[in-house]
């Protein structure tokens, strides 16, 4: 039997509602499984197609292509036209939505009419009968919590998460009326509109910031009234090693893309060791950088106290130098294949950059404090607006999210 997320915590519904295996919905709702509710459900392409690959053909959506938001096409696959017509069966029709069966299974989006003919690669493929079923209304109700709860629930392959066409068809979920339906997905996606709009706010400032950082921190462009040759000078000269160890008691702290951050705020699981006595500690204005991809930007400037793992280098600036011009300079692209070139060993996987070779890249630097400090007052002022973008980005998910769990369920009508 498959397994139905449980909703006996929930409270007891108001009158009109009745206590489904869905959880608490409208009286005049039904719950059935979704092949009832579909003309078919297939998968798509499954045998090799790399041979059949194009610059231009016929478009081909791969996993990783299928988001919440929609499909993103940006980097599409093209297939050869003798090799598509073996699939026709496979083509893709305006409406049908199309899921994830691995690594992140569930995720489903709608194939919009400019992509019927389509293919898609060992994705699901639902096509809903459009008598019964609207189909964004339906990918927002996969992608909703309940839906989710629902894949996870009766997921196949263990560790290795797969949704297959049998799960999929036996997936239970409300049949509502059809005007319902629509009216849901057009306030959802009015959200999906403004996370969409969000994320190119942010693409853009990113890329202003990176212009940025390639005339800044290059010497390209002097601010006014900064003058004076930029001077080389080896990382060693600069900073010292932080090899504090002893400091249990402190916060263990994860160092990545978005800085250093407590663990306890990470979405990846925690394999730290349970003795922590050569854990590193790390400080206010330290950079801390992971040993071994340091030729692929992983460092950050760290605003807390804390220990990370040994797998980390601590390096701590002298009397100088501005930590925050420094940790921007280590994301340049010049910089990361100067930290590459020092770094020892054979292939990438064991690659490291210890203090010792660290201390040996030379890099550009302005002669003065002062020109440092407000070349990273600037990146610094980019990187709050990118912050506040990313705040609004993250409310702007929670209320959807926060809505899908109301409209989907019928907790709120818009009939």
């Amino acid at each position: 039997m498959h397994t139905i997320p449980d909703s006996h915590a929930e409270p007891p519904a108001k009158p009109g509602y009745k206590k489904t295996k869905l959880g608490w919905i409208p009286e005049e709702w039904e719950v059935v499984k979704l092949k009832s509710l579909s003309i078919k459900i297939m998968v798509g392409i499954a045998s090799a197609a790399t041979h059949a690959y194009r610059e231009s053909g016929i478009p081909m959506f791969r996993n990783q292509n299928i988001k919440e938001e929609g499909l993103d096409d940006s980097d599409l696959l093209f297939l050869e036209e003798g090799y598509e017509k073996i699939h026709k069966n496979k083509r893709l029709k305006e409406g049908d939505v199309l899921t994830v069966r691995t690594g992140y299974p569930g995720i489903s989006a709608t194939v919009p009419k400019e992509y019927e003919g389509a293919q898609c690669f060992t994705s699901l493929i639902t096509r809903p009968n459009k008598q019964l079923i609207y189909s964004k209304w339906l990918a927002y109700f996969i992608n909703s919590p309940i839906g989710k709860k629902i894949i996870f629930g009766i997921e196949a392959g263990g560790a290795q998460k797969n949704v297959n066409a049998g799960i999929l068809s036996n997936m239970l979920v409300p049949k509502i009326p059809l005007h319902e339906q629509q009216k849901i997905a057009a306030i959802l996606s009015t959200w999906d509109q403004a996370i969409a709009l969000t994320r190119e706010l942010i693409a853009a400032k990113e890329a202003q910031k990176k212009g940025l950082m390639q005339r800044l921190l290059t010497g390209k462009v002097r601010l006014k009234g900064f003058e004076g040759e930029w001077k080389k000078v080896k990382m060693g000269d600069i900073f010292k090693e932080r090899k504090e160890r002893g400091y249990e008691n402190l916060e263990l702290l994860s160092i990545g893309a978005d800085g250093v951050y407590p663990q306890s705020e990470s979405n990846k699981k925690d394999n730290s060791n349970s003795d922590k006595s050569k854990y590193k500690r790390i400080c206010p204005g330290d950079i801390g950088y992971n040993t071994m991809r340091m030729w692929q930007g992983r460092s950050a400037v760290s605003k807390l106290e804390g220990i990370v793992s040994p797998a980390y280098t601590i390096v701590t600036p002298k009397k100088g130098i501005d930590v925050n011009f420094m940790g921007n300079l280590f994301q340049l692209p010049k910089s990361i294949h100067f930290f590459w070139r020092y770094s020892q060993g054979l292939v990438g996987d064991t690659l490291n950059c210890k203090f010792p070779s660290f201390a040996l890249v030379k890099l550009s630097i302005p002669p003065t404090l002062e020109e440092q400090t407000a070349i990273a007052a600037i990146l610094t002022k980019a990187d709050e607006e990118i912050g506040l973008l990313r705040e609004k980005l993250a409310a702007l998910q929670a209320q959807k999210k926060g809505l899908m769990q109301q409209l989907l369920t019928g907790k709120i009508r818009v009939v």
